[in-house]
């Protein structure tokens, strides 16, 4: 089974390649942008394509037999750029419907495609996960563009036979993740108070080992043919409070160094960090610290036989090694 992924040198995509080339032994393609890098140190083909100038995908499909669409613009944060939903768009909704055309007309059997649980929404109430049945048009021009991707998969499914697999994971952590994970890390590893040691939210994660997973039986048609064209949430099964976080953060530092470190979370009420953050013009952030948001993913588990690979404590271990 020849497999193309796309977003090879990202965060998810190069470990998506590792597991499939060393893991799996699928013969894997890695379709990156010009001029980009590579750092994968298994040995598998690269195609030249950038999925958002489609004046640049020129990228010949008619070997490969499953498309694993990684790649994608996503909401960037105090750097400048621009967040309109005509640059969401550009990339992930009318780049993602292009190249699925493209395997479609190839001949591609099965279209993978990593969404996002913003499709679904922003939070949730403590105990009344989202589910892959929702009914929602998100307003967030990131969730929207995904939302706009799927839909079209889906009619191009039924329109050519080519069967589509959506997958919309929450926040996933593991080695090499960045932005407020990494950030998170960051402040947990110096050690000093933090005031967040009453955050009663519950939140669904997924490890990158067990997205990666998850991701590889869906590409795997003859493994999982009942997962043709349908959504899946995906997570650890394991939701913790923002709090429980950075105490299994501090914890697997604390096995690494257990002489210098040691953790710091003061107490402070939630409505008094909410009010200083808005404040400060970092209301976002404050959602993403103090609300809670829960995936059901038993979907995965029960029509799949999907199971977790690591727990949330061996991931942030894998994570601290690193």
């Amino acid at each position: 089974m020849k497999v193309l992924v796309t977003g090879a040198t990202g965060f998810i995509g190069s470990a998506l390649i590792e597991y499939l080339a060393n893991i799996q032994r699928f013969t894997v393609v890695g379709m990156m942008r010009l001029n980009n890098d590579c750092n994968i140190s298994t040995t598998v083909e690269f195609r030249l394509g950038e999925v958002g100038s489609l004046n640049k995908l020129d990228i010949n499909l008619s070997d490969i037999n499953v498309v694993v669409h990684t790649a994608g613009r996503v909401h960037i944060m105090n750097d400048g750029s621009s967040n309109s939903i005509e640059d969401f768009r550009r990339m992930n909704t009318a780049g993602t419907l292009y190249l699925a055309r493209l395997a479609a007309d190839s001949g591609v059997k099965r279209f993978v495609f990593l969404s996002s649980i913003k499709v679904n929404g922003e939070m949730t109430r403590p105990g009344y996960p989202f589910t892959p049945c929702d009914v929602y048009v998100p307003d967030d021009p990131y969730g929207l563009s995904k939302y706009e991707a799927e839909q079209g998969l889906l009619a191009l499914a039924k329109e050519t036979g080519m069967e589509v697999v959506i997958i919309r994971p929450p926040l996933v952590y593991g080695p090499g993740v960045k932005a407020n994970f990494a950030s998170m890390m960051k402040w947990m590893s110096r050690s000093i108070p933090l005031p967040f040691g009453a955050i009663h939210n519950k939140r669904s994660l997924v490890a990158l080992d067990n997205l990666v997973s998850f991701i590889s039986l869906c590409a795997d048609w003859e493994k999982s043919p009942k997962a043709a064209n349908q959504v899946f949430l995906i997570s650890d099964g394991e939701d913790v409070s923002t709090t429980q976080l950075l105490r299994k953060v501090g914890e697997a530092f604390n096995h690494k160094s257990p002489s210098s470190m040691k953790v710091w979370l003061v107490p402070v009420p939630v409505s008094i960090m909410t009010f200083f953050a808005k404040l400060l013009g970092k209301g976002d952030v404050a959602n993403r610290l103090f609300s809670s948001l829960q995936v059901d993913s038993s979907k995965a588990r029960d029509l799949l036989g999907w199971k977790s690979v690591v727990s949330m404590d061996q991931q942030l271990a894998k994570m601290i090694k690193k």
